[in-house]
């Protein structure tokens, strides 16, 4: 391609709003174009990438047996409602109607769409086992598009969704997309890890792992193991319950005046103690019932952990009024000492081991001092309530939690029934007897992997792009085209490196030599070859992207040099 007529338009300065790196340099180098907030144009330096990564996905998927279709954006509302989802996904649904006022959704996901399509197809156990997938843009409406490609409401995913007979059969498919989606990251030059998850949306109560690509601007925290492979999104990461119940006090439960101490810090400051020493009570409305979570002073309630617990339809922190009615008391005094006997009680394993706590005492300034859990309140279970915290020795018993950020670029699911049941999509099994079919779902973030990999590979001059995924695999610049003999050499050359089979992107621009060094620092493509003052020579400068110093080689040695480093 050359350049003079190659539609890449650069930008000098940062873009406005563009408050991340991937952002600043997609923009930068004229991979995209903003056409509306979180609505992006792929130009195309952009899209040459966006399709080797998708060439790379396509190649990972048909390895691993799964075959691709193409399915419908526009989605009836109607199978929305027969899963159930069409209420739970809420705003970021986007919805439409036809001129018959017929209700539509545009895809944000296909789970519906693909049980519908295959309910009546997949109806015996020797179709079994299958695995579909499509590459397709996807639409979100975000509350708050940001950070470019990274969270906008129209997006390339590829989506998979895998049939099978039995939970074992679910078990090799989730496990075979798990191993290919591995090849996939690494083949795109990400650092990488997969993690323990959560289902969220999508749902499914058979596992889940996200593929996160460490960054710091990662809108995820990963907590991991400092001395093995555990590894989990901190909204799922487990606890090790290893707390020891105390001993009873011999001081006895008492109440005590605590005016305006309604945080934890109020408590610290006013009573000299430390938060360890003090219950945390958090009130939750499931299903309309009330339940009061108890943390130590200082932890988290997770509140994922707790609804996952519950398998309640809805889980939910008490609003104010409804803290009042149910405890009788403002927010900031409520404790589990005598609460109302409808209220179940659930304990984070860290209370246990506290001996003299102090709690609310569900009236208003007012707190106990001394309150002993075994033997003062009445607690229904012990359970895993927390999020997990930075120090925390790891759940596998090997090693401490370290705290790292990641872009989630990949998320493999066991659905199992959820949908299939919803939608009665059933298979005859060997003995004859209807079945519903066991899913699982499998989608990697394809516009989000190339901001991911530009995070990880940029430096002050632009991207330093893989050589897996970049747009081009050598940039040759003319530094002066009215000089004949730069000229001629640039043709030459241009000619021949296409004719070896390399993707060649020719500057052949009518710019200043500072210019044209500027822009292949800001593509990034990984082997620079210039032709410049020594060209009457035969002698080019070759420059690495990644790290490389410019050095002067031989046209006549050009290509067994290209074929060692590009």
């Amino acid at each position: 391609m050359r350049q003079q007529s190659f539609f890449s338009p650069t930008m000098r300065d940062v873009p406005q709003g563009a408050d991340i790196t991937s952002h600043q340099l997609m923009l930068r180098a004229g991979l995209i174009r903003q056409t509306a907030s979180g609505i992006y144009s792929y130009l195309p330096l952009g899209y040459k990438v966006l399709r080797k990564i998708e060439n790379i996905v396509r190649e990972e998927m048909n390895n691993a047996g799964a075959q691709e279709i193409l399915m419908p954006a526009v989605q009836p509302a109607e199978i929305w409602e027969e899963s159930g989802r069409i209420h739970d996904y809420g705003p970021e649904l986007m919805r439409l109607k036809d001129r018959h006022n017929r209700d539509f959704v545009l895809g944000a996901t296909h789970e519906e769409v693909i049980t519908s399509l295959v309910r009546d197809e997949l109806n015996s156990y020797k179709k079994l086992p299958v695995n579909l997938y499509q590459i397709q843009n996807k639409y979100r409406d975000e509350r708050r598009p940001r950070f470019g490609v990274l969270r906008s409401r129209e997006f390339v995913m590829k989506d998979a969704y895998s049939f099978d007979s039995s939970e074992e059969g679910l078990e090799e498919s989730y496990w075979n997309m798990f191993r290919a989606y591995q090849s996939v990251f690494k083949r795109c030059g990400l650092d990488f890890r997969a993690v323990e998850a959560d289902a969220g949306a999508i749902g499914g109560k058979g596992g889940t792992h996200e593929f996160m690509a460490l960054s710091d601007v990662g809108e995820d925290t990963i907590a991991y193991s400092d001395a093995s492979d555990f590894a989990a999104n901190i909204e799922v990461a487990k606890i090790a319950d290893g707390y020891e119940k105390p001993a009873r006090p011999e001081t006895s439960m008492a109440p005590i005046d605590t005016p305006s101490m309604k945080t934890i810090d109020d408590l610290m400051k006013g009573l000299s103690i430390e938060s360890t020493s003090i219950i945390k009570s958090v009130l939750f409305i499931a299903d309309e019932e009330p339940v009061l979570v108890l943390v130590r002073g200082d932890h988290e309630v997770n509140e994922i952990k707790v609804a996952n617990l519950l398998d309640s339809s809805e889980v939910r922190l008490a609003e104010d009024a409804e803290v009042e009615q149910v405890m009788g008391c403002r927010t900031g005094f409520i404790g589990p000492v005598r609460a109302p006997e409808n209220v179940k009680i659930l304990a984070d394993y860290a209370v246990r081991g506290i001996a003299e706590a102090v709690t609310g005492a569900n009236e208003s300034d007012k707190h106990f001092i001394n309150v002993h859990p075994d033997r003062d309140i009445t607690i229904s279970s012990y359970e895993d309530l927390r999020f997990i915290k930075e120090g925390d020795p790891a759940p596998d018993g090997k090693g401490t939690i370290r705290f790292a950020k990641g872009i989630e670029v990949g998320q493999v699911f066991k659905l199992g029934t959820k949908y299939s049941k919803a939608l009665k999509a059933d298979f005859l099994d060997e003995q004859g007897k209807a079945q519903p079919l066991i899913m699982g779902c499998y989608g990697i973030g394809v516009s989000r992997t190339i901001a991911a990999i530009v995070e990880q590979h940029h430096d002050e001059s632009g991207i330093i792009w893989p050589k897996n995924v970049a747009p081009f695999d050598i940039h040759l610049l003319t530094m002066n085209v009215k000089q004949e003999d730069q000229a001629a050499l640039g043709e030459s050359l241009y000619k021949k490196l296409r004719e070896a089979g390399f993707d060649v992107l020719y500057d052949d621009r009518k710019e200043r030599a500072g210019v044209k060094f500027k822009d292949a620092d800001l593509y990034g493509i990984p082997v620079r070859v210039a032709c410049g003052k020594k060209a009457a020579e035969d002698i080019v400068e070759v420059k690495l992207r990644e790290g490389g110093e410019a050095v002067e080689v031989a046209v006549s040695g050009l290509m067994d040099y290209l074929k060692q480093h590009a």
